[in-house]
């Protein structure tokens, strides 16, 4: 078991290395300058060289490739990540004030998707082909294939004309104002919820479908086990594991998924962030957070791996 850890920690390792080089070389390849991006196209054409020479220079972008990724590594190291274009704060700060919303709003996504989605999976895998499990599947399709920034703002705009609701439009940590804070994430959540949930009801509906044809599922149905005691004791532990595969991967999607949704209900998390980098062509910001997310989406996966055992005892990891 620790050997495997191990070596799972030593592939991360080196996923989070190529990553950060495909992310490094990307950012450096984007069509355009980056003093456009600070100065603007009128502004950018009345600096002189010398002028474009210097602050190319400040930003660090006049070294040789090879220097820049060594002196970005060497800021990830000391947990800077650089600084914005635009602003004074640095990527750390900016990942420090709005990393939490973004996490809770992840956190709580994954939450719902299985408090929604396990259910309906159990029930349709129960009652096959009947009127629930045709009503659930629609409905699971239905919220695959609706966008969540879509449905995001058909919520906003639904409390808007219908109550009269605004959200707190500034970020608030939970320790100061849970109320506050929860009308900020709630939104996002649920809409990110919903659609993972679409997902975990599908893939656990189909893991115990096959699980509940076993034979040791017949042998526990023949001793006269009650049928509730049969799924939620013998079958439903067996199906899990798919399910556990399945969020980890839809945790790392939510990331992503965020950005859009983020920006539908004006949450200021690293969602907003990510898109106004984009916008504002903030190559540090984005480049940062992309190695960010892509470093939690590993850690995520990590995780996932190294749980399966202790999820099913039959797993053994040499």
């Amino acid at each position: 078991m620790h050997k495997y850890i191990l070596r799972r920690c030593a592939f991360g390792l080196l996923t989070i290395f190529g990553v950060s080089v495909i992310v490094f070389i990307i950012m450096r390849i984007l069509p355009g300058d980056p003093l456009v991006a600070v100065f603007g196209y009128e502004g950018f054409t009345k600096l002189s060289q010398e002028e474009r020479d210097h602050y190319m220079a400040e930003l660090g972008l006049s070294d040789p490739m090879y220097v820049q990724y060594a002196n970005w590594l060497r800021d990830i190291a000391r947990g800077e990540f650089g600084k914005s274009f635009f602003r004074d704060d640095s990527v750390a700060d900016l990942i420090i004030r709005r990393g939490p919303l973004s996490a809770e709003i992840g956190l709580l996504s994954v939450l719902l998707s299985w408090l929604i989605g396990l259910p309906v999976g159990i029930i349709s895998a129960i009652r096959p082909n009947s009127v629930v499990d045709n009503g659930a599947r629609f409905f699971t399709i239905l919220f695959i294939a609706v966008p969540g920034f879509w449905l995001g703002m058909l919520i906003v705009l639904a409390l808007l004309f219908w109550f009269g609701y605004n959200p707190p439009l500034t970020g608030v940590p939970l320790w100061e104002d849970p109320w506050s804070n929860l009308q900020i994430v709630l939104g996002p959540a649920v809409v990110l919820g919903v659609g993972q949930a679409a997902y975990i009801a599908r893939m656990s509906r189909s893991s115990l479908l096959e699980v509940i044809r076993e034979d040791y599922v017949r042998t526990a149905r023949a001793k006269g086990i009650v049928e509730r005691l049969v799924v939620l004791r013998h079958a439903l532990p067996n199906a899990l594991l798919p399910v556990i595969t399945l969020s980890g991967i839809l945790m790392g999607l939510t990331i992503a998924g965020s950005i859009p949704v983020e920006r539908a209900f004006g949450v200021p998390g690293l969602g907003l962030a990510m898109f106004t980098a984009v916008i504002e062509r903030d190559i540090f910001v984005m480049q940062n957070l992309v190695f960010l997310y892509s470093m939690v989406f590993v850690v995520i996966n990590i995780v996932i791996d190294i749980a399966y055992a202790w999820f099913d005892p039959r797993i053994h990891y040499q």
